[in-house]
């Protein structure tokens, strides 16, 4: 994986002239801005409906859908929905999700924790599933995007759509901080989010007229298909087909990913991108409530921590892409993992001084680079691993067990600070220290990876 030719620095920055790169940018847009209707501008919502740390935190586990989305990702790989025959397979896939987001986001707009915390949960929940849905046609759409000969372009992409979701999760975030905050828009939290659904109508637009990618992956399918009728006999019952159809869609994919890299280093990578963004996970779900309880208002949380770390995520974003393009993904998971576990002690700071804006605009920078550094990295590394004939399967497959992380496990994040009796600034370095195990686990796994 390191060992692919280098490219110059002016060859690194030429591939960003490549307009597919700025689809997948879109596309991470897509994808980013779900998070807004269910992380950031929820959390703020629960937390001014006076819901306790410790509840907020729980609220987090709607986003598990994250992490079991590879169980239904094979079907992406196989089942054509009705428009796929005039739109694609992928595209087919991302505009039915929008749809349901977009119908989420209206019944949100409509009730809120205010009035019911059963159906905002309810409805969040809709949000995360077709949310996580999406993001496995996605996904798909922007390996397969690139072709298997372009391997120099995976960290560009990788970097897009990194930068992407950060532009969707950080921008319409902003905009939702600045309209509810009375100084400016004053506006309910209902009203926000019936303003954030046109966001997903346009979005939906962008997909019509974007192009699907050429792909053989029907052709392996079926091949695959032929091996396993071949292996029960001449004639085959529809309970056959059906058996080789299974086997294709959802046990090929990890028999495939197993072989190639063989047993003990799989459940090697599989442990590392487990454990790579926990604690950075922990951090992330309690992130706005430390800034409202510290001190911050909705407006320096709309231009410190959305505006200004989005155009920070942005930049190190396409220099983390430039990095890994000249010198390994390896490298840059190590550098990643150290400065990412250094940022949170930035929070920490804050947490022993009070609510600093010059530390809190030093710490928005330092986290951002870090973040989207270590994303780009890691968004990369998958990439890598995934396998042409089973993009949906197999890349879900890897990102949802990173996602377990940053959703399940990190559910218990405001449990830990009730446990801590508040003191944020050991919180912050518990969450530091958490990236050790994976790093351990990367030292390990590096040198099989090299080769």
């Amino acid at each position: 994986m390191d060992a692919h030719k280098q490219i110059s620095l002016l060859e690194s920055i030429e591939l960003y002239a490549d307009r597919r790169l700025w689809v997948i940018f879109l596309l991470g847009f897509s994808s980013g801005f779900p998070w807004v209707l269910t992380g950031s501008a929820m959390t703020a919502w629960l937390q001014e409906t006076g819901l306790s740390r410790s509840s907020i935190g729980l609220f987090g586990l709607i986003a598990s859908a994250y992490f079991a989305n590879f169980l239904w990702s094979p079907f992406l790989d196989r089942v054509r929905l009705p428009l796929t025959r005039r739109l694609g397979q992928r595209k087919s896939w991302i505009i039915l999700m929008q749809g349901l987001i977009l119908l989420g986001t209206l019944a949100i707009s409509q009730t809120g924790p205010g009035i019911s915390i059963i159906l905002t949960a309810a409805f969040a929940l809709s949000i995360a599933i077709a949310s996580a849905t999406q993001d496995i046609a996605v996904d798909a759409y922007r390996i397969e995007i690139i072709g298997a000969h372009e391997e120099e372009k995976i960290p560009a992409g990788s970097a897009m759509a990194t930068s992407g979701w950060w532009t969707g999760y950080s921008l319409p975030g902003a905009v939702a901080f600045w309209l509810s905050d009375p100084a400016y828009g004053g506006w309910s939290w209902g009203e926000v989010y019936t303003a954030l659904s046109l966001i997903l109508v346009l979005l939906m637009v962008v997909v019509l007229f974007i192009k699907e990618p050429a792909s053989n992956r029907e052709a392996e399918q079926q091949q695959r298909e032929q091996h396993y009728l071949h292996l029960l006999g001449d004639h085959h019952t529809a309970w056959e087909r059906f058996l080789a159809w299974f086997a294709v869609t959802l046990i090929e994919p990890l028999r495939e990913f197993f072989t190639r890299n063989g047993v003990k280093l799989a459940l090697a990578i599989l442990s590392f991108i487990f454990l790579f963004k926990i604690g950075e996970a922990f951090l992330g779900r309690m992130s706005i409530v430390f800034y409202k309880e510290i001190g911050f208002s909705n407006a320096d949380i709309g231009t410190y921590s959305k505006f200004i770390g989005w155009w920070v995520t942005i930049i190190f974003a396409v220099t983390g892409s430039l990095f890994n393009a000249r010198f390994g993904i390896v490298r840059g998971l190590m550098i990643g993992g150290i400065a990412m576990a250094c940022s949170n002690l930035m929070f920490a700071w804050i947490a022993a001084t009070g609510p600093d804006k010059t530390l809190l605009l030093a710490t928005i920078i330092i986290d951002n680079f870090t973040t989207a550094f270590s994303t780009v990295t890691f968004v990369a590394f998958i990439s890598y691993l995934t396998h042409r004939t089973y993009t949906a399967t197999q890349y879900a497959l890897m990102a949802s067990l990173g996602n377990l992380g940053r959703t399940t496990l990190s559910s218990a994040s405001g449990a830990l600070v009730d446990y801590l009796n508040g003191n944020w600034t050991l919180f912050f370095i518990i969450t530091a220290l958490m990236v050790i195990p994976s790093l351990i686990l990367l030292l390990r796994i590096g040198k099989y990876i090299d080769r």
